[in-house]
């Protein structure tokens, strides 16, 4: 028989994907081409090479398989958002198609988080208020429990030239022992920190990492990226990025590990 502390922290990670609808004009003629893409391989491989449990849901695929019960979400301790916008969780294929009513996915994930469960947001075009306002969290009930305030405009901050992080608790848990210096990051979404939320990095008087509880939950926000653009190749191929990422999760895991929620319980007895 495994104790809860040996089954392994169960991690769901939603977005890092997208379809491109190009149009090639050549002259006179022009043709069309779809591509699907994702972004988050490095990120995925790195929490499955730790010995996470991971279960990666992409964008399209919300509507049709996000849990819509408490119960079917506490079968995960953490679940990451990278780059995916309200819109995708609160407009359900029955009620935007069928004007039929349904749960509300993001008041679901605050029950979660304040029942002990992990919640991330991982920084994007499509994370906090994001590119023109249309990431949407700061209206959403997921505002609640984020360890900051989103603004009330397009947040992004662009740094072509590259930032370089500062530490306020280089000695946090949630870093892991990995170094206080990270490689150059190329953007971020600005966002206040709340008062009772800690920053373990900034750029300048802007937080990137910050940390917070909601219930009895753990609640992380990382206002830049973990793939790129903002996320460039310095940072995704550093030696301790794997160690910076599996260390975060498994902090925000931890209230959850600490009381074996109905999944881990189960996977004790086996």
């Amino acid at each position: 028989m495994s104790s809860t502390k040996d089954a392994a922290v169960r991690v769901l990670v939603i977005g890092e994907s997208w379809i491109k609808h190009t149009v090639h004009i050549k002259g006179f003629d022009e043709f069309r081409t779809v591509e699907y893409e994702e972004g988050g391989g490095v990120f995925l491989n790195s929490l499955k090479a730790s010995g996470l449990e991971v279960t990666y849901m992409r964008a399209h695929e919300i509507s049709g398989l996000f849990p819509k019960t408490l119960e079917e979400l506490q079968q995960f301790d953490v679940v990451v958002l990278s780059d995916i916008g309200a819109n995708s969780f609160l407009l359900a294929d029955e009620t935007f198609l069928r004007s039929e009513r349904s749960v509300n996915r993001l008041a679901l994930l605050v029950d979660f988080t304040e029942a002990g469960g992990g919640l991330i947001m991982v920084g994007g075009y499509m994370s906090f208020t994001g590119i023109d306002g249309k990431a949407r969290y700061g209206m959403s009930p997921l505002a609640s429990v984020l360890p900051v305030t989103m603004l009330d405009y397009d947040d992004r901050v662009e740094v072509p030239e590259g930032l370089d992080a500062t530490f306020d608790e280089p000695g946090h848990e949630i870093l892991g022992g990995t170094p206080a210096e990270w490689p150059m990051l190329l953007g971020y979404n600005r966002v206040i920190a709340k008062p009772d939320a800690t920053v373990v990095t900034r750029f300048g008087d802007d937080p990137l990492l910050v940390v917070g509880t909601a219930g009895v939950g753990r609640t992380v926000a990382f206002a830049s990226d973990l793939a790129p653009h903002w996320a460039p190749t310095e940072f995704v191929q550093w030696q301790h990025y794997r160690a910076l990422w599996t260390s975060i999760v498994n902090w925000a895991a931890g209230a959850s590990t600490s009381v074996a929620s109905p999944a881990r319980a189960t996977a004790a007895v086996d």
